[in-house]
């Protein structure tokens, strides 16, 4: 009976125990972190006007709805329509939430054009809002869940604007006229008359908000995703990044600056608010925590204040960049508005002084030409062409290295237990034959930085994305769609659907057509080059050739259609120089081998 007792007990706990923790999870948390949200509320709205101007909107909480039309239609709205973008302006807080690049598309093989900004209500929400803020006004100011009227206009388009008005019951009225240019800016104009008795002091603000990281951030470490901005006054701007994971760690950035710009970007889009270039502003980077749900990611500006005494009017006027970063546009954008260093919303990178020069001449060829593939190409001949004296006269010297082979052989023989008298014979044999060994590292060494500038071209600027070559290549920004496991093609069969090694053969094993053209233009150069001395490294250059056909399959076809054709131009330029020197080379063996009769 005791012991029954006892496990009665337990099973009581237990079940106690599992009841408390159903009904917490379901019923208490839940109205826990709904009153935690209103508080937060609350204490925000009577916040100083700096606060204010930072807390312009709180995220509703980790219920999200998955139907745009849906969340649309929780306000009335402004359709937005121009040459480049579509959507629509909430009047609901004034928000610019819905819009859409139309010239852009997803994927290629989907219609739908790129989603720029998503509407409070679904999940990973992007918008962008401005207003004024300011302590102790009677009636308040608009904020994020004021109801504006429509008052002018019925469509916004570049020949047409439209005017939002607010009237706080207090002797205060509030105008807002937005327009758009022809490509991706935004113009807020917003006026504040003060028909009151008191005078009152307001600030203007902006704000560029995201609620969590996108899921496609991060995939590429070589492209900056994440906060990004141009502080400082006139003459010492610099530009400030935060990728979304170090953003997330450092949750509040500040600057004071005169002017300048800052936002959120992605790897080709970009969302930025440009202060009028004279004025003082407070930035911040800033990342809010929600209760049960993702952070609240914000790029927000804080103008100077100004007091508007009774029968006055104040006016401020804002521009949103929601667009493309295509570098002739921010090239634009810049000097037409003054914004400082625009064009380096572009992600050029540490070898910037290159990354620019090639892109200015990839872009120009491509003009001329009309593929990128071609122009690719011819990047690579003109790059060659550059290099062509210093490669020249280190091939000559790997020519005549390779032609001392049997001398050198000779000395290892000789010396076979005195390795530094091997050292000072084959050094005086060099001097002897007037050959410098390290001539032919040199065009190596002065390729890196060139290859990566190329490769950060090819990654971060949208001019190649989606381009098609060859046929088979649909996209240059994007890796090999080939794979060898069905013979590139050839078989109608797609790896991917293997069970349990279809991931593998089309991801790390996936070998392109591509990669092998590299690989096997790698090696052939590698075989040309004088052999190393010592077997192990020998061994060890005979097998880089494989072992770089799986480390560059996975970049952009781009990329490696330039690798494999000027390993190709180097075997050339290679070939004739051995010639030249009488120096034995593997190409002409394989002919003569095929020459050769049979016995």
């Amino acid at each position: 009976m005791k012991n029954d007792n006892s496990r009665n007990t337990i099973i009581f706990i237990v079940c106690s125990a599992l009841i408390l923790g159903v009904y917490w999870f379901a019923v208490l948390r839940p109205q826990a972190e709904r009153r935690a949200v209103q508080q937060q509320a609350q204490v925000e709205q009577s916040q100083t006007a700096e606060n204010a101007a930072r807390t312009a909107l709180n995220p509703q909480g980790p219920t999200f709805v998955t139907d745009r039309g849906q969340a649309l239609s929780t306000a009335a709205r402004v359709p937005i329509q121009s040459g480049t973008l579509k959507g629509s302006l909430s009047l609901q807080g004034g928000r610019i939430d819905d819009l859409f690049l139309t010239d852009y598309r997803e994927t290629q093989d989907k219609p739908e054009p790129v989603e720029l900004f998503r509407p409070q209500g679904m999940e990973n929400a992007y918008f962008a809002q401005f207003g004024w803020t300011g302590p102790n006004v009677a009636g308040g100011v608009p904020g994020p869940n004021t109801v504006w009227r429509l008052t002018n206009g019925a469509t916004l388009t570049p020949t047409t604007p439209v005017t939002l008005t607010w009237d706080n019951g207090q002797g205060l009225r509030f105008t807002r006229v937005v327009s758009v240019d022809d490509r991706y800016v935004f113009s807020i104009q917003d006026t504040v008359q003060n028909l009151g008795t008191q005078a009152i002091t307001l600030a203007p603000y902006g704000s560029v908000q995201r609620q969590g990281v996108p899921p496609a951030a991060g995939s590429s470490h070589i492209v900056h995703e994440g906060a990004i901005g141009a502080f400082g006054k006139p003459g010492e701007y610099r530009t400030e990044q935060k990728k979304y994971k170090d953003w997330l760690k450092e949750p509040r950035i500040e600057n004071a600056s005169t002017g300048g710009w800052l936002g959120i970007t992605d790897k080709y889009w970009l969302a930025a608010l440009l202060p009028p270039q004279n004025e003082a502003v407070e930035t911040e980077f800033r990342v809010r925590e929600v209760p049960g749900g993702q952070p609240q990611l914000e790029a927000n500006l804080l103008g100077a204040s100004r007091t508007i005494q009774p029968g006055a009017t104040a006016t401020e006027t804002q521009r949103l960049f929601a667009g493309v970063k295509r570098a002739e546009v921010l090239k634009t954008y810049e000097e037409n508005l003054g914004l400082p260093r625009f064009v380096y919303a572009i992600d050029w990178g540490m070898f910037w002084f290159l990354t620019r020069p090639i892109f200015w001449v990839l872009e120009n060829v491509y003009g001329l030409v009309g593929s990128f593939g071609v122009a690719i190409l011819a990047l690579t001949v003109i790059v060659k062409l550059i290099m062509f004296p210093l490669a020249n006269n280190a091939y000559a010297s790997m020519s005549k290295m390779r032609n001392l082979q049997p001398k050198m052989e000779e000395i290892k023989a000789r010396f076979k237990d005195d390795p530094q008298k091997q050292q000072q014979e084959t050094m005086a044999l060099y001097q002897k034959e007037k050959i410098n060994p390290v001539a032919g590292c040199l065009p190596l060494l002065l390729q890196i930085p060139v290859f990566y500038a190329l490769y950060k071209v090819l990654t971060v600027t949208i001019e190649m994305r989606h381009q098609p070559f060859l046929g088979f290549i649909n996209d240059l920004s994007a890796r090999d769609p080939s794979v060898v496991w069905n013979l590139f093609g050839l078989i109608p069969w797609d790896p991917a659907n293997l069970p349990l090694l279809g991931a593998l053969l089309v991801g790390p094993l996936g070998i392109g057509l591509l990669a092998v053209a590299y690989g096997l233009t790698m090696w052939l150069q590698t075989a040309m080059n004088p052999p190393a001395a010592d077997p192990v490294q020998r061994q060890i250059f005979q097998f880089m050739p494989l072992v770089f056909t799986f480390i560059m399959a996975p970049f952009a076809a781009g990329l490696l259609v330039y690798w494999a054709w000027s390993n190709i131009l180097t075997i050339l330029q290679q070939y004739v120089i051995m010639h030249r020197y009488k120096a034995e080379n593997p190409i002409d063996t394989f002919i003569a081998r095929f020459k050769k009769s049979p016995a």
